[in-house]
Formats: C-alpha cells, structure tokens, sequence
C-alpha cells in the first residue's frame, strides 16, 4: 500500500503521459510513484465538501480550485513540457495565475495545494511532497488528517514553511494567501 516506486528509471513528462490511464502516478524529481487505489468514502466525502467551499468562494474571482486527478506540472527551469520530471496529482490546486493553465492542467506552482491524508500516503504527504512544495513555491500547503480530524497548515514565508499551524477539524479554517477563503469543518 501507499506509493511504491515504478522503477529505477528517471522518467519525465513525455514518458508519463504514455503511461495507461487505469495505472494512476505521480512523478517527483524522475522518479514515478503509483498512486496508491482509490481512497476511502470518508477521504473523499472530505475532498469534495472543501473543494465545494473553495470552488464557491472563489466564483467569479480569478483564482481557480481544482479537484484529482489533475496533473499540475512541476518544472525545473524552463524545461520543455516533455522534459518535466515532476508532475503531482494534489487532492485540491488552487491556482491564481491563469497563465499557469493548459489543457493539460497546471504547469507551474499552485499557490495553494491541499491533500487528505490516507493511511498508505501519509508520510509521502507529508514528508517528500512537503519538501517538493516548499522548493517550487507553494505558498500555502494543507494536510488533513482525517483519522485524527486536524488540520496542518504550512505557509511559505521568505522561500520555506515555517512552524506549521494545527487546528481540529471544528470552526473554520482560513487560508493565509488568500484573504475571505475559509473551511467551515461543520460542513465536511
């Protein structure tokens, strides 16, 4: 369970999306994980009640949510599009710079990605995707934690997550980067 490695190839963009469909994979720094199989009613019901609450507070404003699968591309550089070797599938992307969208999904850093947490993804979650998001500059990263109902929240200040804050799932939950956008947790 959880995300195991491919192989020991490095692969990029142009390789990924070759890949079939029905076998689901991230790529971090070359190197392809397979999605672990879909998550738990519990994990989803949570998705899609947060997703909701962004999606509409964000109507009519020019940023825009995105739920998974939606591939959000990671480049080093200017590396071309085939030459990308990261491209993550977040639970939600946040994304405020249209010209970051494509067809294709998102090339560049959201400004804010939040993922629930699964049993088998809790360490890459919270460790290498942590890590990852922080480097490309994600300025707002959330873990939800729904066995333990809390929430973490990573804000990137001067290039790095500082102390994250943790919260209960209860009340509502207000994002840093952007003001007026908030989880009610009543309604998850």
């Amino acid at each position: 369970m959880g995300f195991a490695q491919r192989s020991a190839v490095v692969h990029t963009y142009a390789d990924y999306i070759t890949w079939p469909a029905d076998a689901r994979y991230e790529l971090i720094d070359g190197v392809a994980y397979a999605m672990s199989p879909a998550p738990t009613r519990r994990h989803q019901r949570i998705v899609g009640q947060v997703f909701r609450q962004i999606a509409n507070a964000l109507d009519g404003a020019r940023c825009e949510a995105y739920i998974a699968p939606f591939d959000v591309r990671l480049p080093q550089g200017d590396a071309s599009d085939a030459a990308i070797d990261t491209v993550v599938q977040p639970d939600i992307s946040i994304i405020c710079d249209p010209d970051k969208l494509d067809e294709r999904g998102c090339c560049g850093a959201p400004d804010w990605i939040i993922e629930v947490l699964s049993p088998g993804t809790v360490g890459h979650d919270q460790i290498v995707k942590k890590a990852l998001y922080e480097r490309v500059g994600v300025r707002e990263y959330w873990t939800v934690h729904p066995i333990d109902n809390i929430v973490t929240v990573y804000v990137l200040e001067n290039g790095s997550y500082g102390k994250p804050t943790l919260q209960e799932l209860i009340g509502t939950t207000s994002s840093a980067v952007l003001p007026g956008v908030a989880v009610d947790w009543q309604c998850v």
